[in-house]
């Protein structure tokens, strides 16, 4: 079916909306399967103002869900100086001095932000940088303060990562009471700068699983309530388990006795060397349906694109996809173990899609049923991911001429350069209110997206009746939950005769470049057994045409890297379009999401290279092709 495409100059103006659907699924997490009967409290009689009793979410909230700062050892460690205080107001919009000494600051504020400090041996490195005497007294933090001391805090990060991996960090820096009382004390800055209705910060920290020494399996804790039921237990070190499995019944047990709630957002996979999407249980066991499901609860996010890498797809997982090699770190885990095969294809978001549908017809329960978040995973403090503003993992690649030739990771096998850092990304939500509940809520059903950085504004809907008049109305978004589902939502049981149909939009980042175009893709599984995936185009600019292939023709560049700057005389500032999938099978199980392409731009070592005079290697790239990635809608035969 040909696409529709509408351009409409004032499409958003009326920003588009979002309406939570009764839950029918006790299983699930996401926003649901169509209920008719909800929409008439999302869109009550009114008068005159068609604006008036609305109670379903105004506008995107944005923000990063996985920030550092000095408190973490291996942020500490490389000089960061700045710490949860410091990287709140960042995040709000205030102008702070980076530990080098460079004032910096946001094109925008943030609307919340997650600080996750590491739960293992938190704040501190702050007390081994500061000669603390019963640290000094064990041999371990004492070469690492005289390695920090002298300039060397690079090779103290590493060891330290490695103790850390290996379980050897020494026991003074396990002391619980040491822990209490920097947990207390997080608590309550983030309590000092949440402030409802502007600005969330929330209460979080990382769990930091290297199992088997470096292989990433790292979860963002995020709490949606406050100090007060925060403060009742420390937050779970790898010191009591690696194994995500006791992280889950840690975060059950903490929920029974508080009466509190947590989600784990999973650190991106390529550096897991395999192991994040395993067909197998931590211990090597075979999966369960009990398994499933407590991943599916615990985990409904993931972390699809950060500053190590790009997790969506790869160029071998996806050999049709000509937008798959994006911005890529395969070549070792954390501790720089080389890949072996077969690796890669446990690592990427959308092979975990299809394996979550293939996994669902044996277990009864998707436990890979996530939508997909962004965040920069900054070890500067700074949630910086505009490519004109980019500060860099840590403070060793911040902003310098040579940055870009810095080593991330060397071993014998392996050699990771500063320039391979990705500038990303954001998470977009779509909540009630800027509040830790409603946000929190939203990332829950999963009606949140990913970008590599622009705050493009995204829709995704979902149906069986979406037709072109839908994609001229003013309000999308009245048609969207009128007729379906949102991004994280539910598709079952087709009805006769039918496909699904759906409905995207897009806007560009008044920042950021023109959109070049709006694809969905579409994961599934036959009837026996293979996975599957097309991406389809769905709505471009211009007045481009599909070649025999189908492959949509580039859209072009207009990036000047001598100048770090392009000129927006291609693409288009809005796409909107309402589109029937042409291949669709009612007896198999199916996923779409949506993925948002912009035009060229220049990347951030084009910006470097221009404002330090410098001139850097051949192969590094000099433009990107930023992008946003939906959470996806799934279909389930029955249900």
């Amino acid at each position: 079916m040909k696409a529709t495409t509408i351009y409409l100059s004032a499409l958003f103006s009326t920003a588009l909306a979002g309406l939570t659907f009764a839950q029918e699924n006790p299983l699930a997490t996401d926003t649901g399967i169509i209920n008719p009967d909800a929409t008439a409290n999302a869109f009550p009689k009114h008068g005159f103002s068609p604006y008036a009793g609305r109670n379903y979410p105004a506008r995107v909230l944005w923000g990063d869900q996985h920030v550092h700062t000095g408190w973490s050892v291996d942020a500490g460690a490389f000089g960061n100086t700045l710490g949860p205080e410091e990287a709140l107001r960042f995040a709000r919009g205030e102008e702070v001095v980076s530990s080098l000494g460079e004032p910096a600051k946001l094109s925008r504020p943030l609307d919340w932000v997650a600080v996750t400090d590491h739960s293992d041996a938190a704040g501190v490195i702050f007390e081994i940088r500061d000669g603390n005497p019963m640290l000094m007294a064990d041999p371990l933090p004492k070469r690492w303060h005289d390695l920090m001391a002298s300039g060397e805090g690079v090779q103290a990060a590493s060891e330290m990562i490695a103790a850390q991996s290996n379980n050897k960090i020494p026991a003074a820096m396990k002391d619980p009471k040491l822990a209490l009382s920097v947990w207390e004390k997080n608590t309550s800055i983030m309590e000092k700068y949440n402030e409802p209705g502007r600005f969330t910060a929330f209460i979080g920290y990382e769990w930091t699983s290297n199992a088997g020494g470096g292989d990433n399996l790292h979860r963002n804790v995020i709490y949606r309530d406050g100090k007060d039921k925060a403060d009742k237990a420390i937050p779970m070190t790898t010191f009591d388990s690696e194994n995500p499995e006791d992280l889950w019944n840690w975060m059950a047990n903490w929920e029974r006795s508080t009466g509190g709630s947590l989600l784990a957002i999973p650190h991106n996979g390529n550096l897991s060397n395999g192991k994040m999407f395993a067909l197998n249980t931590f211990l090597g066991n075979p999966l369960t349906r009990e398994w499933a499901e407590a991943r599916a609860r615990w985990e409904p996010m993931y972390e699809v694109t950060q500053i190590k890498g790009d997790g969506e797809t790869q160029p071998s997982l996806s050999p049709t996809d000509e937008f798959a090699n994006f911005e890529k770190w395969d070549q070792a885990n954390l501790a720089g173990v080389p890949k072996e095969p077969g690796m890669l294809e446990r690592e990427y978001a959308r092979r975990a899609l299809q394996e979550g549908l293939k996994l669902e017809q044996t277990l009864g329960v998707n436990p890979f049923k996530f939508g997909l978040a962004g965040s920069t995973d900054s070890h500067t403090a700074l949630a910086t991911a505009e490519e004109d503003n980019f500060f860099g993992k840590h403070t060793g690649v911040e902003p310098s001429p040579d940055r870009w030739e810095h080593t991330v990771i060397k071993t014998e096998q392996v050699n990771i350069r500063g320039w391979q850092m990705a500038g990303s990304g954001y998470t977009g939500v779509w909540a009630t209110e800027n509040t830790r509940e409603a946000i929190w809520d939203a990332l829950k059903r999963k009606e949140a997206y990913s970008t590599t950085g622009p705050r493009m504004t995204v829709r995704f809907f979902g149906g069986w009746d979406f037709d072109a008049k839908d994609a001229q109305t003013r309000m999308p978004a009245e048609a969207g939950y009128a007729k379906g589902v949102p991004m994280g939502g539910d598709l079952q049981r087709a009805p006769e005769g039918k496909a699904p149909t759906f409905l995207a939009a897009a806007l560009k980042d008044p920042l950021s470049g023109n959109l070049d175009r709006i694809q969905i893709i579409k994961g599934w599984v036959d009837a026996e057994g293979a996975l599957h995936e097309k991406v389809y185009d769905v709505a471009w600019s211009g007045d481009r045409k599909p070649s025999a292939d189908g492959k949509l023709p580039p859209i072009g560049d207009t990036v000047d890297v001598e100048n770090a700057t392009w000129t927006n005389t291609i693409g288009a500032s809005e796409l909107i379009v309402a589109w029937k999938d042409p291949d669709f099978n009612p007896s198999l199980r199916a996923f779409y999401y949506v993925r948002v392409i912009e035009i060229p731009t220049p990347r951030w070592t084009a910006y470097d290279q221009k404002r330090f005079g410098i001139k850097m290697s051949e192969n590094v790239p000099m433009t990107v092709t930023e992008r946003a990635y939906t959470s996806p809608i799934w279909y389930t035969p029955e249900g």
